[in-house]
């Protein structure tokens, strides 16, 4: 990209090409004559003469500007170079590919909650996809007084709106401000189509909007996560047998003790099951005997508490239970 000048034949492209840019102007003091046109993959072209489109190409290849261009242009198409003279104009490179943006909430959003005055802070963070959907609105409103635009530059517009945006669809959408997440989809849909809606009047068109994760404060990441993991346990029994089975499979000292306590737990629960099961039986049990050290004031022979052999014992061997 540079100035054509003098009297020789120049080439009109965009050589600095860069991913992160969405158009660039090219201009100079005049197109001479010989000169090319070299439309890359990936690119349109457009021709301006005094502040005016004057023509769009779109298809990649080399032309002669004098054969192939002027031609086809509104109100160059009877220009005749001469041997001193060229076209004054200006030749507006576009990046037609999609672009793929990451974003990520400056400041918290305060969410409406019930119970939080100030809301419910949180950040949001994921990528949104966008591209040139118009040539003559993004001229008229972008490329008119710029020299080029970027990538960064189109973020920084869709951010300005993002706010008022995130609280209006996750206050439609998202029905458990808490599990934010299983609601993504939903949102990121929404705040799509407003934002696609604002920005196709500069003539770029978002074709996606996705939100990756929503953060929240510690304190309440903490009470989420204390939540969830009480609703996945149930109760403070089985709470406890998956922490003595996470310790089981990390070993070490801290495995046997879980593994001795699982034991014992698992003991005792046989010890009430067979109780129960002995006090259901009856006076003679299920087979007309009578339990071992049952009735008739005699001593159990097991303790109903954890089921180990007493030998007539007035307290259990094994947990103390009085017998």
């Amino acid at each position: 990209m540079g100035l054509f000048g003098g009297q020789m034949a120049n080439v009109v492209e965009w050589q600095e090409y860069r991913d992160d840019i969405i158009f660039r102007k090219w201009k100079n003091d005049e197109i001479k004559k010989g000169s090319r046109l070299v439309i890359r993959p990936g690119q349109d072209a457009i021709f301006m003469y005094n502040g005016k489109v004057e023509g769009v190409f779109r298809d990649e290849g080399s032309f002669d500007i004098e054969s192939d261009i002027i031609p086809f242009l509104s109100t160059l198409k009877g220009f005749k170079f001469g041997f001193n003279s060229g076209i004054r104009a200006e030749v507006l490179f576009i990046n037609t590919r999609e672009f793929t943006v990451k974003w990520g909430t400056k400041n918290a959003v305060n969410l409406p909650a019930p119970g939080l005055p100030g809301g419910l802070p949180v950040r949001a963070f994921g990528t949104f996809a966008c591209r040139v959907c118009d040539h003559m609105a993004l001229i008229d409103k972008v490329a008119g007084i710029r020299e080029q635009y970027t990538v960064d530059d189109v973020k920084e517009r869709v951010l300005s709106g993002l706010d008022p945006l995130l609280m209006k669809w996750i206050s439609r959408e998202g029905k458990d401000l808490f599990n934010l997440q299983a609601a993504a989809s939903d949102i990121g849909r929404g705040i799509c189509t407003d934002l696609d809606m604002e920005m196709r009047k500069l003539g770029i068109a978002i074709t996606g909007f996705f939100i990756q994760s929503v953060s929240y404060p510690e304190e309440v990441q903490k009470m989420i996560t204390r939540a969830a993991s009480q609703s996945m346990v149930g109760d403070m029994g089985r709470y406890q047998q998956v922490a003595m089975t996470d310790a089981m499979a990390q070993g070490g000292a801290g495995g046997r003790m879980a593994a001795d306590m699982a034991g014992m737990q698992m003991g005792m629960m046989m010890g009430r099951q067979m109780a129960e099961q002995m006090g259901q039986a009856g006076p003679a049990g299920q087979n007309g005997v009578r339990p071992e050290g049952t009735g008739n004031g005699q001593k159990t022979n097991f303790c109903p508490n954890c089921g180990t052999k007493t030998g007539g014992a007035n307290f259990c061997p094994n947990c103390g239970q009085k017998l």
